[in-house]
């Protein structure tokens, strides 16, 4: 956690000095946060998934709910266009969810939950297309580095659970990942703005590539230019 908010005050603070070092210029500081949802695409998750169509349904994955908050900075470079820099703290990762096969234990509910809980600093460097009053269109790379990353497993039944511990992840893992995110958007004249953006990862989790597994996900969010 103390690595988290150290990246990150490092790099709102390159933001801040960015955004003052501008000679006015109607360059706008703003906040934004919200709900995520992420997860894993690629071949082996695929030849995982066909997997899983062995297991009755006893075992299924699913996206990971999170969330995200951070800053940016919005600079105009042309009439209805802005490029818009960012700083956010991002929860990423999976799901596998098993239940464990029996009529009485599938009447107790006996199951094992396995998420993977990675924490991530993105940088994303979006142009923003105003098109309309206030509605945008948005899209550019992102550059995304790994700040933890933990296992988290979790065993019970009637609802209640009989184990729960979290495990570091950390071997071989990619420290940064490379990708782009894309969305729409709208800006209130108050200044709140509200957008949903698609985030997809060009580099595999792994350093080796060993498994062709990359990161993806949706972002909601509510934020405020100032």
């Amino acid at each position: 956690m103390k690595k988290i908010i150290l990246i990150a005050v490092v790099l709102m603070a390159g933001l801040l000095n960015e955004s003052f070092a501008q000679d006015g210029g109607g360059v706008r500081v703003g906040i934004k946060g919200g709900y995520s949802v992420a997860g894993w695409q690629g071949e082996t998750v695929k030849s995982f998934g066909d997997l899983l169509d062995y297991t009755n349904g006893n075992v299924q994955t699913r996206m990971r709910q999170g969330f995200h908050a951070g800053m940016y900075l919005s600079i105009p470079i042309a009439p209805g266009i802005e490029f818009e820099p960012g700083v956010q703290y991002s929860q990423k990762g999976m799901v596998l969810e098993g239940r464990v096969p029996g009529d009485a234990l599938e009447f107790a509910n006996a199951k094992v939950t396995l998420t993977n809980k990675a924490e991530y600093i993105d940088v994303p460097l979006l142009a923003k297309l105003y098109v309309g009053s206030g509605f945008n269109l948005f899209a550019g790379p992102q550059v995304s580095f790994l700040v933890s990353n933990k296992v988290n497993v979790n065993a019970g039944a009637f609802g209640f659970s009989a184990y729960n511990d979290d495990f570091e992840w950390q071997n071989s893992q990619r420290k940064v990942d490379l990708g782009m995110s894309a969305g729409a958007g709208y800006q209130f004249q108050n200044g709140l703005n509200m957008s949903g953006s698609y985030d997809m990862g060009f580099t595999t989790i792994d350093d080796n590539a060993s498994y062709k597994s990359y990161n993806h996900g949706f972002k909601a969010s509510l934020g405020y230019r100032f």
